[in-house]
């Protein structure tokens, strides 16, 4: 099949897609919706998630340098896609989309308690690459929605439900196809 080249942002994907939190030094918060996320590192548990100076949420996130990486479920993709369409500078999005702030253990930055998934993080590094900045976080702690783990104390992805971003669109992620490992001995 013959392939032609396109300059197409968006062509490495799905991306997941986080609500993140930050504040702004006068006991205000603020949501933006990010997919320009990813897991940088395992140990230390280091993730990177990627702003435009423009948003409002970049000056938050250089002055305090923590923020709060929420996971949303598929029943909360109108307000994920809300926060991510508005500006904080000039609306409370906790208020507006009705998201209850709650307090974590290492940082100021809130975490959303409808989100079954919440990371505390503190930004160790910042790069500027064009278009946007990334902010290389430290995982300082997790917290589970205790009814989304299984028998073993793992996390039920099913459950939980979550969606990525891909070109412009959310899309539902499906059904498990395997496991780390699971080809291993299997092909020549």
């Amino acid at each position: 099949m013959a392939k032609v080249t396109k300059d197409v942002v968006g062509a490495l994907f799905p991306t997941p897609v986080v609500m993140a939190t930050t504040i702004d030094g006068h006991d205000g918060s603020n949501i933006i919706t990010l997919a320009w996320v990813g897991v940088v590192s395992s140990k230390p548990f280091t993730i990177s998630v990627a702003l435009r100076p423009s948003r409002h949420s970049h000056a938050l996130l250089t002055k305090s340098s923590e923020l709060v990486v929420n996971v949303p479920t598929r029943d909360l993709v109108s307000k994920t896609d809300y926060c991510g369409c508005v500006s904080g500078r000039d609306v409370d999005k906790f208020e507006t989309a009705g998201f209850t702030a709650t307090a974590g253990q290492f940082v100021k930055a809130p975490m959303i308690a409808e989100c079954p998934i919440n990371l505390e993080c503190a930004v160790i590094e910042t790069l500027s690459l064009g278009a946007h900045d990334l902010f290389i976080s430290k995982v300082l702690q997790v917290h589970v929605d205790e009814e989304l783990l299984d028998g073993s104390g793992k996390i039920d992805f099913a459950g939980l439900a979550p969606f990525a971003f891909i070109g412009l669109d959310y899309w539902a992620l499906g059904e498990k196809i395997g496991h780390y490992g699971f080809s291993k001995g299997k092909l020549p």
